[in-house]
This record gives C-alpha cells, structure tokens and sequence, in this order.
C-alpha cells in the first residue's frame, strides 16, 4: 500500500527566523491523527535563516538524525560536543536519560536547510550517544547511501532503534529498485527533485507511506533527492 502525503497538507510554521514545515504533529501543528508513523516521531524540514538557531534545549530518551541539505549547522551539546557540518553530513545523538544541547546557522548570509528526524528508542534509559559523519556526494549519486542502522546493520551510524536511513542523488531518467523485506515499512520524504515510486509522482516537499509493498522501484522524474526510513511494520 502506498500513500502520498503532500506537502501542502502537512503543518507549517514561520517563527521569522525559522521556517518549518511538519510531518507529524509537532510544536504549533498539532493533530492527535498524525502522531508518528511506526518509530518516526517527527520529521520536520526546518529553513533556519542565518545568525539563528536553537538555543540550549533538553532532549531525553530519543534517537536523533539531523540530515543536512544547505547550509551548515554548528552543534553543541552538554556532553562537551561541538562541531560544525555541512551540505550532506550528518549528526546523530541518542539522549537517554537526558542531554542538553543548542544547534545554530552562524553563517552571515546563508541559509541552513535540514532534515530533523526523531526515532523512538526501543527501550527508555538507554546509554547516551553522540556523533557525526562526513559523507561526500559521490557517495550517495544514483545509488542508495545507508547513512543510519541498528547496531547489527552496515551503515556508519548506529543508533539503538531497529531502522535504516537511506538517501540518494538520482539523475533525471536513472532508477533504483529496493527490495522490502517482509513485516518492514517505509517513510519516504522527497527532498528536491521529482520522483516516481510505484509510478506514483513525487514532487518535492511531499513524502509516502510505505505498508505492505515488496519492492519499491524508484524513477527521478528530474533530478532527484530522497531520503526514506525503513522500519519494523507497525
């Protein structure tokens, strides 16, 4: 089963310094119909214009994924974490029984777009975990680049939660099939671009639900950025 959400039917927010658009109830969007979609909690694409951020914050026994777009962020964290990253890199923290961090766009002029995704922990009181990867574009062109697993798959960030993050640079007319294994669904989010999954069209900003399907064959109907997250079946 495959169900298109488009963007314009999600929340959104414009705070003057940041600009967010919600695919699940969060913050001043909220819809007690739209909670999660398995273990994804939240996923917000945030715009957070420059000489802003989020000031220091607590966080507590959530897996946290900031995919960066445009941009760069400047993290730091009460576990004496600081860094600053970059178009296609990637921060990760789990906050156990608790961490408090801030997250700011320092640059001058430009803005910082990102991908903001909590996963819920398989157990609370977890240990704590913070991190970062530097992926290069090449990575992840016309191919599938797993950026995130469990501590028993293959990519190069692991958190505690049984899921994979997937993204990828898909030129206009190239495709990829990727096979979904039994009991596992899928949250597709479209970045840039267009994309036909199934022969359903994506443009960007818009996202699906993936439930019950065996394969999923991606097509970029123009250039194409995607990231999705597969999961245990609800």
């Amino acid at each position: 089963m495959l169900k298109k959400i488009f963007k314009e039917k999600m929340g959104s927010s414009n705070l003057g310094w940041l600009e967010s658009r919600f695919h699940f109830s969060f913050a001043e969007y909220r819809n007690p119909d739209n909670i999660n979609f398995g273990v994804l909690r939240v996923l917000n694409d945030d715009i957070v214009h420059p000489k802003s951020g989020f000031d220091t914050h607590p966080h507590h026994n959530m897996e946290i994924i900031s995919y960066i777009i445009e941009g760069e962020i400047t993290h730091k964290d009460s576990m004496g974490n600081e860094e600053t990253l970059k178009k296609g890199e990637v921060q990760y923290l789990s906050a156990g029984n608790g961490i408090y961090h801030s997250e700011y766009n320092l640059h001058e002029a430009k803005d910082l777009r990102l991908l903001q995704i909590w996963i819920i922990p398989p157990t609370i009181g977890l240990p704590r975990l913070y991190g970062s990867q530097k992926f290069k574009k090449e990575q992840r062109e016309n191919k599938l680049l797993n950026i995130v697993s469990s501590k028993d798959g293959n990519a190069p960030i692991k958190i505690h939660q049984d899921v994979n993050l997937y993204v990828s640079e898909l030129e206009k007319g190239k495709s990829i099939d990727f096979k979904i294994d039994k009991n596992r669904q899928i949250y597709f989010t479209q970045i840039e671009g267009t994309s036909s999954l199934n022969s359903i069209k994506l443009n960007e900003g818009d996202a699906m639900e993936i439930t019950k399907e065996e394969k999923l064959t991606i097509l970029a109907s123009s250039n194409s950025h995607f990231l999705f997250i597969e999961m245990p079946q609800a």
